[in-house]
């Protein structure tokens, strides 16, 4: 068996990063952890706080994406590790939806979006699928 999430009004919902799971990180409270990954595009510059602050996750990825704002340099290099940091947080931050994680067992979780074949399976389900990736990672830091 396979699970497959990518909106947050489905069964799995809770995976993706637009889900309204709030957590303390870094000393901050952010809403979801899409706000938290895109913020960290550019740590150390009023962006940051800029996005912690917008209203939704669709809104702090809009921002994340826009290149005018000054990507740090080492970001293709950590990104992994930025959404291992925040999935992890909100995880352990939320049991409810830690125990919807953990009940997958052992099976194959992949973020079914069409549109992006890093974090998810894109359009013709042969990307990365790097969030799904992080997700049976975190599962198994929970178990431990």
């Amino acid at each position: 068996m396979t699970i497959y999430f990518y909106s947050t009004r489905e069964q799995y919902g809770c995976f993706s990063n637009f889900s309204s799971h709030g957590f303390v990180l870094d000393d901050l409270y952010w809403s979801t952890s899409e706000h938290y990954f895109q913020a960290q595009k550019f740590i150390g510059t009023p962006h940051v706080e800029q996005i912690r602050l917008v209203k939704t996750p669709k809104d702090a990825a809009k921002m994340g994406r826009e290149r005018t704002r000054p990507l740090r340099p080492d970001w293709e290099d950590i990104k992994d590790d930025i959404m291992r940091k925040a999935v992890l947080r909100k995880f352990e931050t939320h049991a409810d939806i830690r125990e919807i994680l953990l009940d997958t067992g052992n099976v194959e979780i992949i973020e079914n979006s069409p549109i992006d074949s890093y974090w998810g399976c894109g359009a013709d389900g042969s990307g990365k699928n790097m969030l799904g990736i992080i997700l049976m990672e975190v599962r198994e830091i929970l178990r431990s």
